[in-house]
């Protein structure tokens, strides 16, 4: 497989599998602790405490998340002036038409290059 088609692949089911299977666990995760705080809430208890088992599957789902989002994720590119150059030729590289003046500004910033006195003749 060259570099090109391995940069250009979709993820592999596996990946796409892990990063659905982390999400479900993290949805779970939250409306578990809204059912817990609803619950609490409605036997009037005062401290919400969260129970250890939604704090846990709450990082777990997080950690597969994270990890199904790395394996799902395109490989990073550089992003060096060089490597932009190396596509690049000189044509492209020079051609700035930004930097080409077309008329010469000095006579509106300067007024006009022809003297006159004011009182000499």
């Amino acid at each position: 497989m060259s570099e090109i088609e391995r940069l250009s692949s979709k993820p592999s089911f596996g990946a796409r599998l892990t990063l659905l299977l982390g999400s479900i666990i993290f949805l779970h995760a939250a409306y578990s602790t809204y059912e817990s705080v609803s619950v609490q809430k409605a036997l009037g208890i005062a401290a919400v405490v969260i129970p250890f088992d939604i704090k846990a599957e709450s990082v777990f789902g997080l950690f597969v998340v994270l990890l199904g989002t790395l394996f799902t994720a395109s490989p990073l590119r550089e992003i060096t002036w060089a490597s932009e150059y190396r596509k690049r030729t000189i044509d492209q590289i020079d051609a700035r038409p930004s930097f080409v003046t077309l008329n010469h500004r000095g006579p509106l910033l300067f007024g006009t290059s022809t003297e006159t006195s004011s009182g000499k003749q």
